[in-house]
């Protein structure tokens, strides 16, 4: 049976971003090039929480099945980040739920909250998996651009993209890809559209504490947002050990109790041990948290003002560890031109930002690199770029 044949939402899924990771990371392997398309660090987090992994293996916790919403102990350090970093309470018990990662919170909650023809708004770019989140759903994706190189919330569009079919609106700050970070009065906009329009608010955190300019605002703390807001985070992105796949949400009870009927028939559960490892680095990391985004600003810098000196356009990116550039001002046409040329002419990857848009031809002269790698590795990437 062909994949044109397979009943059902395969078709309709089309998980173009998923695809072209796969393929940038796949021709890195192939010609050995410099991969800075996909986001993840090349350095583990702290040893510590490593260990804390080992010792929970070794006393027995978390080797058989932990509790479906997660084990108590990380549920509680969530909750006390939550309260210590932007003062919003939530009950560990009804109003925590451990994921398997940031990606399947946001699939669960979307699933667990969105009918058949409901609208979901996002602002585009955005990570790749909404899109097949909503599909699964089987709602239908709403998109509002956010224009470069600022990426500002429209919030004239917002106000006229919303409908009676209209049931979620998913926001992504410090986001992912262009590394904005979406001020307060932006939010509070959102948060008054929001409330007028009785609608819920998916909030995906994951850079939190990656905000180099300006502060990150929980949109979960403005009046009235409480009760309708879900905010999603991961230990991945937080700790630098993004393979163990431990994500969170936080909301109201009935909006949790949503995402987790659909949560347990994904993966039931996830990694015992590792949770009880991150609730001891939720509780006693901040310092590490500080320390990652000092050291991601200095990677910012170094990178984007190398890129710069090479006559690269970039639009600077004030959160993340994500930089896009515009491909023309190195006299290509476009991005896939440019990110199929450079593995194999120069050695490095990035990655087309069209995959992050659902009006592709929006995004189309852009490139996304990460720079979460060690300054040698970025030093080589500038080095071969220069060959351009």
């Amino acid at each position: 049976m062909s994949k044109r044949e397979i009943p059902g939402l395969v078709p309709r899924l089309v998980p173009l971003g998923t695809t072209v990771f796969a393929h940038y990371s796949a021709i890195a392997v192939e010609t050995g090039a410099i991969n800075l398309g996909q986001g993840f660090p090349d350095t583990d987090g702290p040893s510590w929480i490593a260990d804390a992994v080992t010792r929970a293996m070794a006393e027995g916790r978390g080797n058989q099945y932990p509790a479906g919403a997660g084990v108590v102990e990380l549920r509680k350090a969530v909750a006390a980040h939550q309260k210590r970093w932007y003062g919003i309470e939530n009950d560990f018990a009804t109003e925590v739920l451990i994921t398997a990662g940031a990606t399947e919170a946001l699939t669960a909650a979307l699933i667990g909250l969105v009918d058949t023809d409901d609208e979901v708004i996002v602002f585009e770019p955005f990570y790749d998996s909404y899109r097949a989140a909503v599909v699964m759903a089987r709602g239908k994706l709403v998109a509002i651009t956010m224009e470069a190189p600022d990426y500002t919330l429209d919030i004239d569009e917002l106000r006229k993209a919303i409908t009676p079919r209209t049931k979620v609106i998913v926001v992504n700050t410090p986001h992912n890809p262009s590394g904005a970070v979406t001020s307060r009065a932006e939010l509070q906009a959102v948060a008054d559209l929001a409330i007028e329009h009785n609608l819920v608010v998916i909030s995906d955190e994951v850079y939190e504490h990656m905000a180099f300019e300006g502060e990150h605002v929980s949109i979960s703390t403005l009046a009235g947002m409480r009760e309708r807001t879900l905010t999603i985070s991961s230990a991945g992105k937080l700790f630098s050990y993004t393979g163990w796949k431990i994500g969170w949400i936080t909301g109201p009870k009935q909006l949790v109790d949503a995402a987790r009927t659909v949560k347990q028939f994904l993966t039931y559960v996830v990694g015992g041990p590792f949770q009880y490892a991150l609730a001891e680095a939720l509780d006693n990391g901040d310092q590490w948290l500080a320390e990652l985004r000092t050291s991601l600003m200095h990677s910012r810098d170094h990178f984007t003002s190398g890129l710069k000196s090479l006559g690269f356009e970039v639009h600077q990116p004030k959160g993340t560890y994500f930089a896009t550039v515009d491909v023309r001002s190195k006299g290509f046409a476009t991005a896939d031109e440019f990110c199929q040329t450079i593995p194999k002419k120069i050695g490095v990857v990035a990655i087309p930002s069209h995959v992050f848009y659902e009006h592709p031809e929006r995004g189309a002269a852009y490139a996304r690199f990460a720079f979460c790698k060690k300054d040698a590795v970025l030093d080589a990437a500038l080095e071969r770029l220069a060959q351009l």
